[in-house]
């Protein structure tokens, strides 16, 4: 198989351990090359990664002959420019969730990449993480009979003004450049685990709200949906509670799953009063097995489990749970 070879798009956090090492340590895989707009940290990236090349210029990388595949790990309201231009220069892309500031976006990136015959694949890497195909496994073998209902909470204290970098709020807190607050950002992943696992989030009920009053996004959502198989579902988030909490429970007629999509802590397998744990830790660099199911695809080997269409699935179930709040934010803002 050939050796696919990859350039990032915005050599930021996420790329230091979750992403970046994962495309030269995949099989068949190379990081050749990385962009990031300030020249002197690009440099450094490079520098500290043993990746041969650096630019400031997005284009370099697009435009390269010797890059395969690109990478996009920016922040969220620039996704929808880069994957287009990934798109004009017919290279394959993995962009990094939320996959667009809106549902409307995501169809406009699956339709050029479409056109373009160029694959679109979204960095929802639990789709292929271990842990997370372990509980997807237990659902299948009936380990909890069959399914009723799904829940899903997080809970953290409210981050204030002192937690802000200097330079302003973090971006995951800023709706012009996440789309949303910390449900967005992390949620998401929670979300698009379940349509893998249940299928698609039909139906959504929702409300949500700014409570804490610390910036201006949603830091409270109370959401139930249905999948299109008919598991019911329902989440509870608040962004300005008194403590760190988080977990999904998979409810069934015979048992019932627990586990985390933010801690690499045991799943738990209730069955009445009876628990056991299956202890499946994550790889140093939680990306790689979702990097690797694209290299193998790129090869003609198989297929990645997160695709544009999948991945615009998950927006726009965020959007239908924060729609009534986002729209009253908005005509808020007009008066």
């Amino acid at each position: 198989m050939r050796t696919i070879r990859w350039g990032i798009v915005g050599c930021g956090d996420v790329t230091e351990v979750k992403s970046g090492p994962g495309f030269a340590k995949a099989a068949h895989s190379a990081l050749v090359a990385v962009m990031r707009r300030d020249a002197t940290l690009a440099a450094d990236y490079a520098r500290r990664h043993g990746v041969p090349r650096w630019t400031d210029d997005a284009e370099a990388i697009l435009r390269a002959p010797d890059v395969d595949a690109v990478y996009v790990a920016t922040t969220p309201e620039t996704h929808c420019d880069y994957v287009l231009r990934c798109a004009a220069a017919g290279k394959p892309v993995l962009v990094e969730k939320p996959m667009a500031m809106d549902a409307a976006e995501c169809d406009a990136m699956i339709a050029a990449c479409a056109a373009a015959g160029v694959p679109l694949r979204v960095a929802f890497y639990r789709r292929a993480l271990p842990r997370f195909l372990a509980v997807r496994d237990l659902v299948r073998s009936g380990a909890i009979g069959e399914v009723r209902m799904v829940t899903s909470r997080q809970f953290q204290p409210l981050r204030t003004k002192d937690d802000s970098p200097p330079d302003g709020k973090p971006w995951r807190l800023d709706g012009a450049r996440s789309g949303g607050g910390l449900f967005v950002d992390m949620m998401s992943h929670t979300l698009d685990f379940l349509d893998f696992v249940f299928g698609p989030i039909g139906d959504v009920r929702a409300f949500a709200a700014n409570h804490g009053g610390a910036y201006d996004v949603e830091d409270v959502v109370a959401a139930s949906w249905q999948h299109e198989g008919g598991v019911l579902g329902s989440g509870a988030y608040c962004y300005a509670a008194d403590r760190d909490e988080e977990f999904n429970e998979i409810v069934g007629a015979a048992g019932r799953i627990r586990f985390s999509t933010t801690r690499p802590v045991p799943i738990e397998l209730w069955r009445g009063d009876r628990r056991e744990t299956l202890d499946v830790g994550d790889p140093p660099h939680v990306h790689q097995p979702l990097i690797q199911t694209f290299v193998d695809e790129l090869n003609g080997v198989g297929a990645c489990p997160s695709t544009g269409v999948s991945a615009a699935r998950t927006t726009r179930a965020v959007d239908a749970i924060l729609g009534e709040y986002r729209g009253a934010t908005a005509e808020g803002t007009r008066r």
